[in-house]
């Protein structure tokens, strides 16, 4: 498409850009020849994907956005960022471009880097978005990004990929012998390229079956923003030998929280557990995806309920990476007793290694949801059932 038409098309995008996509089809069928009906609404719901996920890009009126199921798998500017601090040297490559977020964040703190996409569409975007956006030190290619490895002596000091995790029938796949290209294959071939290497993973991925699959792990890096986990990094380093480190991060509106641990050393950890004090914690979900429970104990001088239940105590305040409770009062699991502490019978119920769903329970205990409580019910140290009655402090 020539640049002035797309200069006209890209004026109906931001004139729509809010509009539902539905709506904008059936009100312009008759205005708008098929491809560009196609190309304008594709870009429309491709940018509303993007507005939360990459505001900067989203601002951008000149920029083209790829297909949105490549919007979905992209990694936001947050994350592209955060693995940007990781690496830094002469030379990089991306393996699976892709929208370019990731390579683009590389692209600043490396001399030079090379772009990988097999789709025509989304790889003609990458070169046009980054000339708009003066970032010249990069080389894109229209290939395979792994053949052009098997036959290239070239050196690099990171290797960086996010395999593709759909199948041939289009259907959502998380492990990683399942997605393309598949890294426990070629990973040998990597490592005769580069000493780094960082590979995104899907959240759903679990922690032990990457390190069993993979072999010179470094870090594995858990990143979730607003406590929702987006991805799972690998960092491998060639003949790496020694622990495994498991970092969490969760980047919240106000402050970042952090939390890291040596993987082996949670087997090792014997804890004491307690009955609740007068504080409660609950760990976020980087933490609770990294399965260092005991770690997260140790490490902030906090007591765990239960070795099942997954909330913390302590007497004195602590800051941790999760969210804070005071104990106003701790019940039977039943309405009688739970009306004399919450009179009201309104707050945000929670269950935590107990034996009902959240809905079957307010129903029994006949709570109403909202208001200023925080309700767990869950089972202590001496498998009793109980439910916390709390005021979030943080």
């Amino acid at each position: 498409m020539k640049k002035e038409r797309i200069n006209e098309l890209q004026k109906i995008v931001q004139t729509h850009i809010d509009e539902n996509v539905n709506d904008f089809i059936l009100k312009n069928k008759l205005k708008l020849s098929k491809d560009a009906l196609n190309w304008v609404s594709e870009q429309i719901l491709s940018r509303q994907k993007s507005k939360n996920k990459n505001p900067n890009w989203y601002l951008n009126p000149e920029l083209i956005f790829p297909q949105p199921i490549s919007v979905e798998q992209s990694s936001s500017e947050l994350t592209a960022k955060y693995k940007a601090k990781l690496f830094s040297g002469k030379s990089f490559v991306d393996l699976t471009g892709g929208m370019g977020l990731d390579t683009l964040a590389f692209a600043k703190v490396f001399q030079k880097g090379k772009y990988f996409e097999l789709q025509q569409s989304v790889f003609e975007a990458a070169i046009h978005n980054f000339g708009i956006l003066n970032q010249n030190n990069i080389e894109f290619f229209n290939e395979n990004s792994v053949e052009f490895l098997k036959n290239n002596n070239e050196q690099f000091d990171l290797i960086y990929f996010d395999p593709a995790r759909r199948d041939a029938q289009k259907k959502k796949v998380f492990q990683l012998s399942d997605c393309e290209p598949n890294a426990i294959e070629i990973l040998d071939l990597l490592l005769s390229k580069s000493k780094n290497i960082l590979i995104k993973t899907s959240p759903l991925l679990d922690i032990s079956l990457i390190i069993k699959d993979l072999k010179f792990i470094k870090t594995i890096h858990i990143i979730a923003i607003e406590n929702d986990v987006k991805e799972i990094l690998i960092e491998i380093k060639r003949n790496f030998k020694e622990e495994i480190t498991i970092k969490t991060i969760n980047f919240r509106h106000e402050k970042v929280e952090e939390f890291e641990f040596l993987f082996n050393s949670e087997k090792s950890i014997e804890l004491e557990f307690s009955l609740p004090k007068k504080y409660i914690y609950e760990p976020n979900n980087t933490v609770l995806k990294s399965g260092g429970f005991k770690n997260f104990a140790i490490k902030n001088g906090i007591e765990k309920l239960g070795a099942n239940t997954h909330l913390y105590t302590s007497n004195e305040l602590k800051n941790v990476a999760g969210r804070t409770f005071e104990v106003k009062s701790i019940t039977k699991v039943n309405y009688v007793d739970l009306k004399v502490a919450l009179p009201e019978m309104k707050g945000n119920l929670s269950i935590r290694n107990f034996p009902d769903s959240v809905e079957n329970l307010k129903k029994k205990l006949k709570i109403k949801d909202g208001g200023n409580f925080y309700i767990f019910a869950s089972t202590d140290c001496t498998n009793k059932k109980i439910v916390l009655v709390c005021e979030k402090i943080n």
